[in-house]
């Protein structure tokens, strides 16, 4: 069986913190996105609860009548608690080694470990078409999971919302990027 999971990045927001909604331009993308969608059969919508992922998913599952899902482990990475005016080197140097990890933040191969749970729980769950909406951090790392290619300069060019298509078969895993 072939497993096909939908990765999604959210819309546009007015921030980074867990409550921070999706801009005017934000809900209009996701309303886009619910188009963009609106053809692919879905058995599940499996969302990070940040408040801008439930709101990029909410058009879309609302059309379909689904229910949104949302799970912990699907949260963005927390770089560190500290800000760094150079955070941007400091988050490629985590693509580089992936077990740095910086003053109570998580290593990239931590919060790698979370997605992939996500990802083998539904594969195990045989839901053979599947959403998750999270965020271009956490994305990147799963990416990275399947391709070490896919790495700083990929999530820089990742874009809000962004939709990859991860599939997912006995010996083999693919994924496109399905988003223009």
């Amino acid at each position: 069986m072939e497993t096909s999971i939908y990765l999604i990045r959210h819309c546009e927001s007015e921030g980074q913190s867990s409550d921070s909604p999706l801009t005017e331009r934000g809900l209009i993308q996701a309303s886009e996105l619910s188009d963009f969608l609106s053809d692919i059969k879905v058995d599940r919508v499996i969302s990070s609860p940040f408040l801008r992922a439930i709101q990029t998913i909410k058009p879309f599952a609302e059309n379909k009548k689904i229910e949104i899902e949302t799970d912990n482990r699907l949260t963005e990475r927390e770089l560190s608690s500290i800000f760094f005016t150079d955070w941007m080197e400091k988050l490629e140097a985590t693509f580089i080694d992936m077990d740095i990890k910086y003053e109570d933040g998580e290593s990239s191969n931590e919060a790698m470990n979370r997605i992939v749970e996500v990802v083998n729980d539904i594969v195990e769950s045989y839901s053979e078409n599947t959403i998750i909406v999270a965020h271009g951090g956490i994305i990147s790392l799963l990416l990275n999971h399947y391709d070490k290619n896919f790495a700083f300069e990929q999530w820089k060019s990742l874009s809000n919302p962004d939709v990859y298509l991860l599939k997912i078969s006995r010996n083999n895993v693919q994924y496109k990027r399905l988003w223009k």
